[in-house]
């Protein structure tokens, strides 16, 4: 019991503990100075003069360590920079020390020998006691319970060591026994111990060797090219794969064991990116008012939420889901507290609500996200797909532009291009309406920005597949080869607003890079996988065939548009090779009117084009 109240003293007072350890250290190394000065001959020693020699050094040694903060180092956590101040301390006391003894009321003067035997030898012991301490809490971590698990770490790089070093350091139930890296310079090398046992294919052989429980992913800045390639390779060793996502924890140190997690469909398509302020939107933003419609769907409100960490002077956000716009409006508030918000439920359609809205609060940038996008759905309500998706974006740019706008941009989407359905025909005369509010209101910028799939996104195949999984039915694709592009949604929002600053998107369509397009059969395998199952086609993966107005493949570009590159990397702008036919003038006396049956017209005009 009174060890025990000691050891609670120890704790609660490190810097004390800290400050007699070193004042040990002191007194031991210039009494084993003084000794080898004296050839080891304890007749010859002189003890008052190491006496008064100690008393000396010792208010020296501790009063240069309490300036330079060495007794409050966490010696758990002792690093390069702690042995960089350590010497510096010691150089310090020691040159004091000598400068002391050449005073001449000091009584006596202690041989250069010494200063410089006791100078190495008490830094070594202190760095000795440093390092024994930390490898005796590291040892005791790594002899936990059972409930450590024994890891496979793959990624030698500095999210790898950081990671490895938090493993050995803290209780968070890891221990890690072998590394795995592609690079042939690493192999055979080792961090904190862990040896790099060789390249990423060796890994069923070296599980076979050692005892492993649990394979860890430290490649953070790898392409997902090559994490779907590692997880493959990882697929028949039937051991639980975890990821460390996101690079931004790894330039800033706080890599832990704590932010590991499953790997998931989103790291084997695309990595998410940091969603960061964009200095020049802050600027753009600084005192306008920026409305969003469509703000409670996928993109919108990823969109509201990357503008609120913009600071604009006003967000206003605009949609007729009202339970789904509600939570959006909680969340940016209880998130961007200090941000200008207003929330107005209504319809794209409502002309007399645009127009409260518009004169109300005159925005000056409108991003225009309020669409209807489900193919099937709209092959089956064609007149509700050309209501929103034209006279929807006609009436939001005209009375935008009439209001003051300096700013709009259309989210727009691949299946516009060639289009082989209502959704698609109906966004392309869309862009066209755009395009052509370029001509009729010269002083606000129009453009459109178009991409495919984004994931995650209400209704798309991954939210669907995953569901299948939970009720456990097969999951259905429509076709063997059917292809589509991906991108995160953080990501093509991003990329969406970097785009809205270009000078170059007035009157034109920006293209995002999407990279290469993914079969949705292999989607189909990569969620099995993920999820532990087997792929079985015909069982568990069932094909059912292309569903009405549905392309085998979509493309980001037509024939008659060329792609011209912008200073903002992945993102084109798309101009036309020959000459554009123009605007109908019966179109916009059509969209003027309200007249849907003219407007459905040349819609399907664009159809069959």
């Amino acid at each position: 019991m009174r060890f025990d109240r000691v050891f609670h003293w120890a704790r609660t007072h490190k810097t004390i503990v800290a400050s007699i350890v070193y004042a040990l250290i002191t007194v031991i190394s210039l009494t084993a100075a003084y000794w080898t000065w004296a050839d080891f001959a304890l007749a010859v020693l002189p003890f008052r003069d190491l006496v008064l020699a100690s008393l000396a050094l010792l208010a020296i040694r501790l009063t240069v360590n309490t300036w330079l903060r060495i007794p409050v180092g966490r010696w758990r956590f002792v690093g390069s920079r702690d042995f960089l101040r350590l010497g510096a301390a010691q150089t310090a006391g020691s040159l004091i020390f000598f400068g002391v003894t050449r005073f001449p009321l000091f009584p006596f003067q202690v041989p250069r020998s010494i200063i410089a035997i006791e100078w190495a030898l008490s830094g070594y012991l202190t760095m000795l006691a440093w390092v024994a301490y930390r490898i005796s809490v590291e040892y005791f971590q790594m002899r936990q319970g059972p409930q450590a698990r024994d890891v496979l770490v793959i990624g030698a790089g500095a999210a790898g060591e950081a990671l490895i070093s938090q493993m050995l350091r803290s209780p968070w139930g890891y221990r890690p026994v072998a590394l795995l890296d592609d690079d042939p310079l690493k192999r055979g090398t080792s961090i904190h111990g862990i040896e790099v046992r060789g390249d990423t294919k060796l890994v069923n052989s070296v599980i076979a060797e050692i005892a492993v429980d649990e394979i860890v992913l430290s490649i953070p800045s790898a392409p997902a090219s090559d994490i779907r390639r590692i997880v493959q390779e990882c697929e028949s060793t039937n051991r639980p794969i975890k990821i460390l996502p996101g690079i931004g924890q790894v330039l800033d140190g706080s890599v832990t064991p704590g932010q590991l997690r499953e790997v998931r469909i989103e790291d084997l398509l695309g990595r998410d990116p940091v969603v960061i302020p964009l200095p020049e939107l802050v600027e753009a933003l600084a005192d306008d008012t920026v409305l969003v419609t469509g703000a409670a769907g996928s993109i919108g409100s990823e969109l509201v939420r990357q503008i609120a960490l913009n600071s604009p002077g006003r967000l206003v956000i605009f949609d007729q889901a009202e339970t789904p716009l509600y939570y959006v409006d909680l969340e940016l508030k209880s998130r961007f507290p200090e941000l200008d918000l207003t929330t107005v439920v209504g319809s794209v359609t409502n002309a007399e609500t645009l127009n409260m809205v518009m004169e109300k609060y005159r925005p000056q940038w409108v991003f225009h996200a309020a669409a209807y996008k489900h193919v099937p759905l709209m092959e089956e309500n064609p007149s509700e797909a050309v209501r929103t998706n034209v006279l929807g974006t006609y009436l939001v740019a005209r009375t935008a532009a009439r209001n003051g706008c300096e700013a709009f941009v259309l989210v727009s989407t691949d299946k516009a291009v060639n289009p082989a359905n209502i959704m698609g025909a109906s966004k392309a005369v869309a862009e066209k309406v755009v395009l052509q509010m370029q001509e009729l209101f010269p002083k606000c910028r129009f453009g459109a920005v178009r991409f495919g799939n984004v994931l995650g996104s209400n209704g798309s195949v991954v939210p669907l597949f995953t569901q299948q999984l939970e009720r456990g039915d097969p999951l259905t694709v429509t076709h063997e080869d059917v292809t589509r592009y991906f991108m995160t949604i953080p990501e093509a929002v991003q990329l969406i607003l970097q785009s809205s600053m270009l000078p170059d998107l007035r009157g034109a369509v920006a293209m995002l890079d999407m990279g290469q397009p993914v079969r949705i059969l292999d989607l189909a395998k990569d969620m099995l996988r993920l999820s532990g199952l087997p792929y079985r086609l015909g069982e568990n993966v069932v094909i059912t065939g292309l569903r009405p107005g549905e392309k085998l493949h979509e493309e980001l570009s037509g024939g008659r548009e060329r792609s011209l590159p912008t200073k903002v990397d992945r993102v084109a702008i798309l101009r036309p090779v020959e000459e554009d036919s123009g605007f109908p003038s019966d179109l916009e006396t059509a969209l003027d009117q309200g007249d849907l049956e003219q407007v459905r017209r040349f819609v399907t005009q664009a159809l069959k084009s």
